[in-house]
């Protein structure tokens, strides 16, 4: 964990971030009921992780020229994502991108900078909270 977070460094970032929308895969999970607006994952959909891109930080449509994410994967922790409103307002090149709360792997694996938890916690979650919640990210002590 880091207080400042900078693209690539692997740290999830520090802070009050708000939740601000859910996507999930609609051929894997039922559509999530929240208090959020919810879109379904498509086979084209990304998310722009290049800092000297104008939609840095934001969704995209694939193919994509500049460097970006696949938020379409072969494993599940796509399956149900809470996108996070870390460095969104507006995006500030090299902050860190594609920060989300999603599904844990089966190891509990490090993530590249997200939060990450069991599905059935991440339903629970995403059923609790509307628009105005929030997500504190604190150091250990």
């Amino acid at each position: 964990m880091r207080r400042e977070k900078r693209e690539g460094d692997g740290a999830t970032p520090i802070g009050a971030f708000p939740f601000r929308r859910v996507l999930y895969r609609a051929d894997r999970i039922a559509k999530p009921v929240t208090g959020l607006s919810v879109d379904p994952i498509g086979e084209h959909d990304g998310w722009c992780d290049d800092p000297r891109d104008q939609r840095y930080n934001t969704q995209v449509r694939l193919p994509y020229p500049a460097s970006h994410e696949r938020l379409w994967r072969n494993d599940n922790i796509y399956d149900l994502i809470v996108v996070l409103g870390h460095n969104d307002a507006p995006p500030v090149p090299y902050a860190g991108s594609a920060i989300f709360l999603h599904i844990a792997r089966d190891d509990f694996s490090p993530t590249e900078g997200c939060v990450a938890v069991r599905v059935g916690d991440l339903l629970r979650i995403v059923a609790q909270i509307g628009s105005g919640d929030r997500i504190v990210v604190e150091a250990a002590l």
